[in-house]
């Protein structure tokens, strides 16, 4: 895969919860970098279709493999930077040659 395909931009972020002083929670997502990602449309098999139909839309997000991608874990958030659109994280996987980190995640759902 040439990094050409890399056309656009999505940042990465981690829940943060906090105290409000008063005895409750607040959470909210802190970005912890941006990065340039290729999305790749599932199609094709029933479990995509059902989702589809159930107004979710999973696909994969492929960036280069580096010190930061390799902390995403199944908690994290992406954001497209365009849209704005919120995906929830599903699996992160490294490619075999460890040069690309690949990411099942949903939009649709909440994070």
């Amino acid at each position: 895969m040439a990094s050409g395909s890399l056309k656009e931009r999505v940042s990465f972020a981690v829940r943060n919860e906090q105290d409000d002083g008063y005895g409750n929670t607040v959470a909210g997502w802190v970005e912890q970098f941006q990065d340039a990602a290729e999305f790749i449309h599932l199609r094709g098999g029933e479990t995509v279709i059902a989702a589809r139909l159930e107004n979710r839309h999973p696909q994969i997000v492929r960036v280069r493999a580096h010190t930061s991608t390799r902390r995403i874990t199944a908690d994290w958030r992406i954001k497209d930077v365009r849209t704005g659109y919120e995906y929830a994280i599903r699996d992160v996987t490294a490619t075999t040659d460890n040069k690309w980190i690949e990411i099942l995640c949903e939009r649709g759902v909440v994070p």
